[in-house]
């Protein structure tokens, strides 16, 4: 089995249900919005969260792709920076509970966490996000040592704002022979680093996955299968994701429609980050473009049917199932 490296930011998701708004109130949360926050608000926050009743769960982008790589059976090992407290302990903890071989590194800060309120009959969510100790991730964290015996690569866009920290990444990556992968993860992230993106992809990057937003902000270009032509000249592999409709996958020549696997959605987080995992295992494995892209489509079906990143054990079952019967045409044995 082909093996896996993962760089990201390691975060802990603290969910907690709130009974009405006038927690958000009290911290000048808006409902529904996403903000950063600084140490010490971050501290106060999940302080005054504990009597609450909370729910811990270790996160980040490419953190949730390198979990469901272990679980799928790939060797999967992840680069992140954690602080020498109770969170960087989760954090550290649930990877290895998946399997995952974690490579991560000690900050003076508080580990980083992305705190999620869901509250009112919709159970909208609302986000303060720390990163403390995974912004401390730097160039000189990284050896040529730590990418050697792996064949995938696999970086979080989140990550990129860092890109010394990129650059010095991928390098490592290529020297090591590893098939590099990127997930843009946002658009504003393309949008400030929009010449950084073209050129490590140019000179660096296999695999792109972008959704259908980030494509645009990538090429210019604001249909998504022009987007997808778009990439698939500056790598081997494109990928464009367009959210419940499906999935787009290029390489070369050869292009196909990826039609959405049935699902009864409850929450699109980790969405993305699963269609990766699936997608990357199936390449490993040797599987066709087509099939790739619809083994992401299963897993990725499975995780909107739950409220957070962490498949439960019935739709794994499910999900490696229904993948063992669709690939075992190519006489390709699976997990």
């Amino acid at each position: 089995m082909k093996s896996i490296l993962g760089i990201g930011n390691a975060l802990t998701d603290i969910l907690a249900v709130l009974p009405d708004d006038s927690f958000l109130e009290k911290y000048h949360l808006p409902k529904g919005s996403m903000q950063h926050v600084d140490m010490e608000t971050g501290d106060m926050i999940w302080s005054a969260l504990k009597p609450l009743g909370i729910k811990y769960v270790a996160g980040g982008s490419a953190a949730n792709t390198i979990t469901c790589t272990a679980i799928f059976g790939m060797p999967s090992s992840f680069i992140g920076k954690i602080g020498d407290d109770e969170l960087g302990l989760l954090f550290k903890s649930d990877q290895e509970q998946y399997g995952v071989q974690t490579r991560l590194l000690k900050s003076e800060k508080s580990s980083g966490r992305s705190m999620v309120f869901v509250s009112g009959g919709n159970a909208e969510r609302t986000f303060a996000v720390y990163l403390g100790a995974a912004l401390d991730l730097v160039p000189e964290d990284l050896s040529p040592e730590q990418f050697k015996g792996f064949d995938y690569f696999h970086i979080e866009g989140y990550l990129v704002q860092n890109q010394a920290l990129i650059r010095k990444a991928v390098e490592l990556a290529k020297q090591a022979g590893c098939i590099i992968s990127i997930d843009m993860a946002s658009y504003n992230v393309v949008e400030s680093n929009y010449a950084f993106l073209h050129d490590i992809v140019d000179k660096y990057v296999d695999i792109v996955f972008a959704n259908e937003t980030e494509s645009k902000v990538f090429t210019k270009l604001s249909d998504p299968v022009e987007a997808l032509d778009e990439i698939s000249k500056r790598c081997k592999i494109a990928v464009v994701k367009v959210g419940k409709d499906g999935s787009w996958v290029k390489s070369g020549d050869e292009r196909y429609f990826i039609d959405p696997w049935p699902a009864d959605p409850v929450d699109a987080t980790g969405a993305g980050d699963t269609y990766a995992a699936g997608f990357l295992y199936a390449h490993s494995l040797g599987l066709p473009l087509k099939v790739c892209g619809e083994v992401g489509s299963i897993i990725a079906a499975k995780v909107v049917e739950i409220v957070g990143t962490k498949i439960d054990i019935p739709r794994w079952k499910a999900a490696k199932q229904e993948i063992r019967s669709l690939i075992a045409p190519y006489g390709v044995v699976s997990e």
